[in-house]
Formats: structure tokens, sequence, C-alpha cells
């Protein structure tokens, strides 16, 4: 793998990117006990191994360098990540071949989720100060009512170049089930996100927050839609979702789950404070399947039971801010 991008591009100061990006059941080799990481062990059917592993990561990381690096000339100054098993995968992502000089340091909490996978933030340590995280729960239940464990809301508050800014990472519950017999799911997680935003802006009403994740719900959706009109958020993505275009591919259908919203004092002019400038699907060719009946579609790592040696199922997004 080498850089995409020619190194004539001026690096812009003024510029910070956010990304997220959903990188498909990053776990290590080691079983967990309370984790369901049997799929993912030397000895499974999947062979996951040391050097597989190793690969990945390493893909991963080339990716993420070079989200927002034609508009900017750097690498991401914050990236959410959902499907991170544990703090040691995250580890050896920022220790990667290309992460290793970004300066990353991580947040994260390990969440009750059934199937062990987690949210977290990477942040460039030169520009962004963390001054408070805290994770949330979603609280939900089975038809015994017993309770749903899935991944927690993630929020992270801190100073990026000197501005206050609020970052609120997700990974909502998926459909597998079908669409309208999880919605409850999303629904709530989408309510979990409006009292952050509400406590947020109780402390500072003119609070600047990116809400970012795998909302795994599109921008037209009723979880999204209630959130944008009921706590003052623009969505970008609402114009990037086409019929040949999003960011995963379900039987050569197109959803754009992943999404970034921003409170919309981003919009407001000033000299010295961000401003929201583009967003867009970083869907460059190396993270696309190159042949066959799924060209064009996110390479992934694993195809059911057959390695193929990809990235994820998801392209990742990202918003780029300027002063």
């Amino acid at each position: 793998m080498t850089d995409t991008t020619p190194n004539t591009i001026t690096v812009r100061n003024d510029m910070q990117t956010i990304a997220f990006y959903n990188v498909e059941n990053l776990f290590d080799i080691y079983n967990e006990p309370n984790k369901h990481d049997n799929d993912f062990l030397p000895s499974s059917p999947k062979k996951w191994t040391t050097k597989r592993y190793e690969s990945k990561v390493r893909k991963i990381g080339f990716a993420i360098s070079n989200i927002g690096l034609k508009e900017t000339g750097k690498h991401p100054a914050l990236v959410g990540l959902a499907e991170v098993e544990n703090a040691k995968v995250i580890k050896d992502l920022m220790a990667s071949k290309y992460l290793k000089n970004c300066n990353y340091d991580y947040i994260h909490y390990d969440s009750k989720d059934e199937r062990g996978i987690d949210v977290a933030l990477l942040y460039d340590t030169t520009v962004f100060k963390v001054t408070a995280s805290k994770p949330y729960t979603v609280e939900l239940s089975d038809d015994d009512g017993s309770p749903d464990y899935t991944r927690d809301v993630l929020l992270v508050s801190g100073i990026l170049d000197g501005e206050a800014i609020h970052v609120v990472v997700n990974h909502w519950s998926s459909r597998r089930e079908g669409e309208k017999e999880t919605e409850h799911k999303r629904i709530a997680a989408s309510d979990k996100v409006g009292e952050i935003i509400s406590n947020l802006k109780l402390d500072d009403p003119d609070a600047k927050i990116l809400v970012i994740g795998d909302f795994n719900d599109e921008p037209d959706s009723k979880s999204i839609k209630r959130l944008i009109n009921s706590y003052n958020l623009f969505n970008p993505m609402e114009t990037l979702r086409s019929f040949d275009r999003g960011t995963t591919n379900y039987h050569k259908q197109w959803s754009l789950f992943d999404q970034i919203l921003i409170s919309t004092n981003f919009f407001k002019t000033s000299d010295n404070l961000y401003e929201y400038y583009k967003a867009n699907i970083f869907d460059e060719d190396f993270l696309k399947q190159n042949e066959g009946r799924f060209k064009g579609t996110p390479y992934r790592t694993y195809v059911g039971q057959k390695y193929k040696g990809g990235f994820s199922d998801h392209f990742p997004v990202y918003a780029i801010l300027k002063k």
C-alpha cells in the first residue's frame, strides 16, 4: 500500500478532519471468556491468525491515515471507531505502520455488548485535549424482560485547537432481525443521544456537538430525523446517498448507515472558530472490491467464512471543519 495522495498537498492548519469508521470485527486472536469471539481465533473455521490480524490492522491504519488527506494534507484529528473488541486492538492500530507517527491516543470503555464489540475515539494529542469522557448505556430488554445488551454511546468532550467541542460516538443496534422488528432499539439509542445533547446544552447553550456513528438507519429514518428536528442538528449525509453510492452494501443495495451530524452553530461565521466546510464518504478505489459481481462495494476481510483480506464491510465517512 502506498500513499494515495502526492506529497505536494499543503498541510492546512486552518482545517481539521473528523472521521468515523466501522472497522468490521476488529478482534484480536485471543479468547476472552465473556465475549463472543470464538469466530476470531486461530482454531476457528475462519482461521483468524496473527498474520491475518496484523494485515487487517495495517490496512485499517492505512485507510485512516488517508481520510481527508486530499483536502487537508494530514491525517484526521478525531476518528470514531465501531466494532473494536478491546483496548489492545486500538493500541495495536495506533502503533501500526501508517498511524504510529500520528500522535494518536484513544478513549474507550468496555461495554456489555453481546457480540463483545465497542465504540472508541482516536484523537491527535497535538490538536485535541480531552476534558471529559463518559459511556452511556442504552437500556434495552428482550421479549422476556431480560436485559438486551448493546454498545454504549460514548461522549468525549475536549478542546480542538483552542475551541470546546463535544463528540458523541455511536453504533446502534443492527437490522439483523428485520428493520421494523428492531426499530425500537435504534429509537432508544436516538433518545439516549437526545438526552446527552440536552445535558450538554444545559451546561452551555452554545455547545458545539458532533454526533458520529454507524446508526444502522438511513438519513431519512425516524431515529435520525427526530434527532435532527429536536436538537437543531444538520445532517450533511442526506445529500450523499444515491442508488449507486453509500457506506455499506447488502444484496446489491446501498445504505448510508454511517453518518456525521453536526450542531448548526458550526455554520456561524467567525474569524477564529471552526465552521462546517464539507462532508463525504471516503470510498476511494483501494477500499473497494475491484472485480467480480461485488465490484465497487467495500472490500471486506471475510465474506462468510471465506477470507478475502480486505478492510471492512463499511466505508468511512468524514467531515472537514475550517477556520
